[in-house]
């Protein structure tokens, strides 16, 4: 018995290469992802080769949606994982495969209509940068061989959707104790359609990042020069607490009501 496509987008940031893109496109249709987007392809995803490749991948490939940033081809995503091959320096823990992409499913099911799922890929020269790493809830690593770690994009791409084609196949097999808490999760009953259970949509949470900066830069704890590293750590913390939406309407109230604060004359300067 088929199952229905997977609420999952698959993301290649900047792919190069169209017989990659192909590839991909086809392996969406293999293992039954939902959709392609590609963020500023510097390729052309519609071409011969890519066509030649994606073979009954093709309606898949016509329908990829392009998107400018990666900031906006996750903005209506809450999971998000990402894979990066670097293997130190990651600005957060990274996961292996099973347990990273349990944590992709856990809200797969249920009558609920789930904010759509993400696997995120780089780009075949130089991966994915830490600020694009940090969009991600998880960080996914493939093991390999010490001597040469570098995965081709498409092979990449087919070892990871086989591994979530048979976590989603077989969820009772064996599992590490934190994979077994992240399924008995999955397991739970699917939460109402009103739940924020979830993470929050990547859309929402940053732009929530960019007001706290914005309000942080006017009162002068942030200054310019060093903003962008000390968001990048605020975002970090974020991304491991898996901040809920309602927290993040919190958050957003708290720095509403601090700018208003901030720019309210104090009772001195009105007597004056």
């Amino acid at each position: 018995m088929s199952r229905a496509p997977l609420n999952i987008q698959l993301v290649l940031v900047e792919p190069a290469g169209p017989l990659n893109v192909g590839s991909v496109a086809r392996l969406c249709a293999n293992f039954g992802i939902a959709g392609l987007r590609l963020v500023a392809p510097r390729c052309d995803p519609l071409g011969e080769e890519a066509r030649r490749m994606a073979v009954h991948g093709v309606a898949l490939l016509e329908q990829a949606r392009i998107y400018p940033s990666l900031a906006a081809a996750l903005a209506d995503c809450s999971r998000v994982v990402a894979s990066s091959g670097r293997g130190e320096g990651e600005p957060l823990p990274p996961s292996p495969p099973a347990e990273a992409l349990r944590w992709l499913l856990a809200a797969e099911g249920g009558d609920a209509t789930p904010d759509p799922a993400a696997l995120v890929f780089g780009r075949e020269d130089r991966g994915l940068s830490n600020d694009e790493l940090l969009q991600a809830g998880r960080i996914l690593q493939i093991a390999t061989g010490p001597a040469y770690a570098s995965l081709n994009l498409s092979h990449a791409v087919a070892v990871v959707l086989h591994e979530l084609h048979g976590l989603r196949a077989n969820p009772g097999g064996a599992k590490s104790p934190v994979a077994q808490e992240l399924a008995a999760a999955a397991a739970a009953p699917a939460p109402a359609a009103d739940s924020a259970s979830d993470p929050c949509p990547r859309g929402l949470l940053e732009a929530a990042l960019a007001d706290a900066e914005s309000l942080l830069l006017e009162v002068g704890y942030l200054y310019p020069h060093t903003a962008h590293a000390r968001m990048a750590k605020l975002r970090g913390l974020l991304q491991r607490a898996q901040i809920r939406p309602q927290e993040v309407a919190l958050l957003r109230g708290m720095v509403c009501q601090l700018r208003w604060a901030s720019r309210r004359p104090c009772a001195s300067d009105e007597d004056h």
